[in-house]
């Protein structure tokens, strides 16, 4: 009878697991395919343990920028190299390099960059300080290290280290920050020694990002407003004097208010990217078919490849771009206040201050090319031909990609350990 009993206890066991297994299959079917495919992307999975949006569209907008890359470089590679494929080949080559840097970025914990956040700090600054003499000189501007067939530009390098300087000083000061002025200016006086070494490159347009980083990271720290909107009128007048003081700089500023006063000039570079968005209208001329790029508009693989988007892909390329740069920042700055929530203080401001830098500088490259900002030479994060910044930029993905796994971990509840029972009944 204890055998038949125990028999039949085990198939209403059985028949029960059949059906607990059966009924999410049946509730998967009944959801609509566009409610599947949503929840596949945004990955609300909760054993999920990274950030799939994010990932994805780090992957799209590498993709994307690969392309353009390509189609905006045939004329001048084939100028310059006699190889029409001479800078996809090495943007290729890098975008292979930056993802392994990304997979490797992610296996470190994030406790080791806060460790060695002020090593990374003296590196940072050395490195600025060594490009002034052994730098190769581009433009009248030496801001590149040439590492064999590679080229190291320092200020992206400066930049993240110092985003990951910022997040530790604030870790272990915020109640300072918010408190006092000392603990406000301390990371501006850091600020002021990278200013020093930027402007002799020169280098102003990463000099104002690191700014706009800095003052960004304070206020969301917490700083008083009175503190906040002093250092803001500060480097506003800092800026503009800068400007007035360089004869280059302020013809630029004149060029961009009315770039067709002289547009063989100064404004050449603005008039030909405003005659590429125009050509493109609304859906564009066809991927490859840009007539700017064919030696009028210069830097049309760097700076001003967005005016090549717009020339080739037109009103709904420039959308596209838009709207994951933009997704890509939103996410990252809610990665940010997630792990402030969830205790990983340090976690949480880099991710608002690698927030703050793409969406800064990316709002600067694109505005300039459209003539709404004063050229300036900065990139487009993961889009632009650019080494160094594409290197960095998977870098900074792959911390962010790091602070998420982390915060993910920390909040996985382990289910208690259930008894096991023996045939006999009893517990083990």
């Amino acid at each position: 009878m204890v055998a038949r009993a125990h028999k039949v206890r085990t198939s209403n066991s059985t028949e029960q697991q059949l059906e607990l297994g059966i009924q999410p299959s049946l509730d998967a079917l009944s959801v609509s395919p566009w409610l599947r495919w949503r929840d596949w992307w945004v990955g609300k999975d909760s054993t999920l343990l990274y950030d799939r949006m994010l990932l994805w569209l780090t992957l799209a907008l590498i993709a994307i920028g690969l392309v353009m890359v390509t189609s905006a470089s045939f004329p001048v590679a084939e100028r310059l190299t006699g190889n029409p494929f001479h800078f996809m080949i090495r943007h290729g080559f890098y975008v292979a390099l930056g993802i392994a840097l990304l997979i490797t970025v992610i296996q470190i914990p994030i406790q080791w960059w806060s460790a060695g956040s002020g090593v990374l700090l003296l590196i940072s600054m050395g490195m600025l300080f060594m490009v002034l003499f052994i730098g190769h000189e581009v433009n009248g501007a030496k801001r590149w290290i040439k590492l064999g067939p590679l080229t190291l530009q320092v200020a992206e390098v400066a930049k993240l280290f110092f985003v990951i300087y910022m997040s530790s000083y604030l870790t272990r000061r915020v109640g300072e920050v918010q408190e006092n002025l000392k603990g406000f200016l301390k990371p501006l006086v850091v600020l002021f020694c990278f200013a020093g070494l930027l402007l002799l490159q020169p280098d102003f347009g990463s000099l104002v990002v690191m700014s706009c980083i800095a003052v960004g990271m304070l206020f969301l720290a917490g700083a008083r407003l009175w503190q906040f909107f002093g250092v803001m009128i500060a480097f506003a007048l800092a800026i503009v004097l800068l400007i007035v003081k360089e004869p280059y700089r302020m013809r630029r500023v004149i060029s961009f208010l009315d770039p067709w006063e002289d547009p063989f000039g100064s404004g050449y570079q603005l008039t030909q990217s405003l005659m590429a968005f125009g050509r493109g209208d609304w859906f564009g001329q066809g991927l490859g078919n840009s007539i700017q790029k064919l030696q009028y508009l210069p830097e049309a693989h760097t700076d001003f490849i967005m005016a090549v988007v717009g020339e080739e892909l037109g009103f709904f390329g420039i959308v596209l771009i838009l709207v994951l740069s933009f997704a890509l920042v939103i996410r990252t700055m809610h990665l940010g206040q997630k792990a402030l929530h969830a205790g990983h203080q340090y976690g949480g401001f880099v991710a608002y201050g690698i927030g703050i830098w793409f969406a800064f500088q990316a709002m600067v490259n694109i505005g300039a090319a459209a003539g709404i900002l004063p050229t300036k030479g900065l990139t487009l994060p993961l889009i632009s031909y650019g080494g160094t910044s594409l290197l960095i930029s998977c870098v900074a993905i792959g911390i962010l990609l790091r602070v998420d796994y982390e915060v993910r971990v920390s909040q996985i509840k382990v289910a208690p350990r259930r008894r096991s029972v023996t045939k006999a009944g009893g517990a083990a």
